[in-house]
């Protein structure tokens, strides 16, 4: 049977020195609502389920950002000493975010029944991974639940940092790609006809670039729908196939590593993903081989997340870490180098440290500088399309000055 989801209602009652209160409760069923609220030492007045309209207005999706600043809230209310279940109620109510404030009242609700809060996050995939989970479950085990929160938040935001300036690189020029089409487009369907009006008055042959120009907008124009429909076709068909193939995605991983500056910084970027990850999870005391399997999932790119689960198989049957990311062969020497100290003098989790600082600055670097190289090469290749365009239309104007 399917686990009844959690509705808010809005209720109006009095507390115990009968001063009357107006507020929110997130519960399964009304009267497990007004059962909460009775233990809580509420006298309830009236209760009723907020609208489904108002909630789905104002609800937006939960994201990393959300996530980071949860565990950085929660991490700094156990370090001031309040209790867990209070922490939760304090701060999902003082979420802006509706879906958030459901899904903490949840599993508050979760941990008020004897659940332990990893296995109370664990029920939530979507929001709080298997990393997440594990490294919760390991700070409840060692009595350091609050230490573990603040070095969760760090590593969520470091992350979230690092996907920030990968979507800066690519973003962009994509972006100004697609402003280029459409002012091109625009330019054929509506401008090129009224010169082609024009031309047609000269009785003469015209130059074969402005031919050219003319034939490729009376394509469009009849046949905008066909180029528009193939162009939403192939963007659906691409978007289902990053969805549900593995094959293409690993393909489309493999391809992006070897373009040119930008391949270079998607991997150094995987680098510093994979030394973060891993120097949380090893300052956390997980042991390596279960950090390893958390640790191929969040390097954002499937060719260095099966690198790391075969690492993981290797370091399981007794081999160094060093010796496995040497010979895979797409980890530079220095990041090897700086694992064998690490592994050598037991401090593995400093030094990957110090990798992912390394890289991240190196990421921050790189976008600045590809930023900085793609502004005046777009505007050449724009400046370049639509002045083509714009010579081809006059260019005829100006061989019949010359005749005249």
């Amino acid at each position: 049977m399917a686990k009844q989801e959690f509705i808010t209602f809005s209720w109006e009652g009095m507390d115990k020195s009968g001063s009357r209160i107006k507020d929110n409760i997130s519960a399964r069923t009304e009267s497990l609502a007004r059962a909460e609220l009775r233990r809580q030492g509420f006298k309830v007045i009236r209760i009723k389920k907020k609208s489904n309209s108002l909630l789905s207005f104002n609800k937006r999706k939960i994201n990393t950002k959300d996530i980071a600043i949860f565990s950085r809230q929660l991490a700094t209310m156990l370090s001031a000493g309040v209790p867990l279940v209070q922490a939760f109620d304090i701060v999902g109510r003082g979420h802006d975010n509706p879906s958030m404030q459901d899904l903490l009242m949840t599993i508050k609700a979760d941990v008020e029944g004897g659940n332990t809060l990893a296995d109370s996050l664990s029920k939530h995939p979507d929001q709080f991974d298997e990393l997440f989970c594990n490294l919760v479950h390991s700070g409840e085990q060692a009595g350091v639940l609050e230490s573990l929160l603040h070095k969760i938040a760090e590593y969520k935001e470091k992350t979230e940092s690092i996907k920030g300036k990968i979507k800066k690189a690519l973003t962009y020029p994509i972006a100004i790609l697609v402003v280029s089409f459409i002012v091109t487009a625009v330019l054929l369907i509506f401008v090129v006809p009224q010169f082609e009006e024009l031309f047609k008055g000269f009785g003469a042959e015209l130059p074969a670039f402005t031919q050219m120009v003319v034939d490729m907008s009376r394509f469009f124009q009849h046949y905008w729908w066909m180029v528009l429909g193939i162009l939403i076709a192939l963007g659906f068909v691409l978007g289902n196939l990053k969805r549900k193939s593995k094959a293409f995605n690993e393909g489309l991983d493999r391809f992006i590593l070897h373009i040119p500056v930008v391949g270079a910084i998607i991997r150094k970027a995987a680098i510093a993903r994979f030394a973060r990850t891993l120097s949380t999870m090893s300052a956390a005391g997980v042991p390596l081989v279960e950090a390893l399997q958390s640790v191929s999932g969040a390097t954002g790119n499937i060719v260095y997340g099966n690198a790391v689960l075969t690492m993981r198989d290797e370091v399981a049957t007794g081999h160094q870490l060093q010796l496995v990311m040497r010979q895979l062969g797409i980890f530079p020497n220095m990041v090897v180098q700086m694992v064998a100290i690490g592994e050598e003098s037991g401090s593995l989790d400093n030094m990957l440290g110090k990798v992912a600082d390394f890289y991240e600055e190196e990421v921050d670097n790189a976008v600045d500088s590809l930023s900085s190289l793609l502004e005046p090469l777009i505007m050449s290749v724009l400046g370049v399309i639509i002045g083509g365009l714009i010579i081809a239309m006059y260019l005829p104007i100006f061989k019949l000055g010359s005749v005249v």
